[in-house]
């Protein structure tokens, strides 16, 4: 009788701690499901980003002009309308996906006339190293005027942006990229080691920032409001924005 009953003890053990490693699994399951749904929802536009094809490079490109509060300008000749404000920190990843991802599509809308594109270089961030690599990488785009000499300046900014975590954009690899991309002014280098407009870049990045009420980079306005980031990382849904807007 004993030994029947400590048989049965011990299918009841077993089943009990079947059970119990059951729960387990089922809980580690939720919770990795949870942490997996929350990574997705933080991660979903950059997959939507990293999916989506850049526009082709397609005709000529629209005039570019340095406005003298560091703002730059594509339009070709009476485009007022639909204005495309780009705001762009130099030291921002996400800015450097919107610019791999759409900045042709920006290029193509200025260049075909079917928008004005305006260039807003800010600096964003608060904490270092990120703050003074945006400010020097501001500064030396800064100390371009001419406007093609800017853009290919850019460009080269963002492709060579260094991590959050290190100190970049130093005043000799700046001189370096402004060869790169073809700036001619003989004051360039001075300008940039000097810093001599890292002032006005924070100043700038504070004024259009409490103007506009930014809150992060990139942002985009179209006529002035925002566009959704799913809309400035799919070139389609960009250029059908603009298309629409201009009606």
């Amino acid at each position: 009788m004993s030994d029947r009953k400590s048989a049965r003890e011990k299918i009841r053990e077993q089943q009990a701690a079947a059970r119990a490693r059951d729960r387990r699994r089922r809980i580690v399951t939720y919770v990795t499901a949870g942490v997996v749904a929350v990574a997705a929802v933080g991660l979903g536009w950059w997959y939507a980003a990293s999916t989506s094809q850049p526009e082709e490079a397609a005709g000529a490109m629209a005039p570019i002009t340095v406005q003298a509060d560091g703002s730059v300008v594509m339009a070709r000749q009476g485009v007022t309308r639909p204005v495309l404000d780009i705001y762009e920190d130099f030291q921002c990843p996400a800015c450097k996906e919107a610019e791999r991802v759409s900045g042709q599509t920006f290029k193509n809308l200025a260049g075909e006339g079917k928008a004005k594109v305006v260039y807003h270089p800010i600096t964003i961030f608060s904490q270092e190293p990120t703050k003074s690599n945006s400010v020097r990488a501001g500064n030396a785009a800064r100390c371009i005027a001419d406007g093609k000499q800017w853009l290919a300046f850019h460009n080269l900014l963002f492709e060579n942006q260094p991590p959050e975590t290190e100190q970049g954009f130093k005043p000799d690899q700046l001189v370096q990229l402004g060869q790169q991309a073809g700036v001619t002014a003989p004051g360039f280098q001075q300008c940039v080691t000097s810093g001599q407009h890292s002032e006005a870049q924070l100043a700038y990045s504070k004024k259009i920032g409490d103007e506009q009420k930014l809150t992060h980079t990139p942002t985009v306005k179209l006529n002035g409001t925002e566009i959704e980031n799913g809309v400035i990382f799919s070139p389609r849904e960009l250029r059908d924005a603009v298309t629409e807007a201009a009606k």
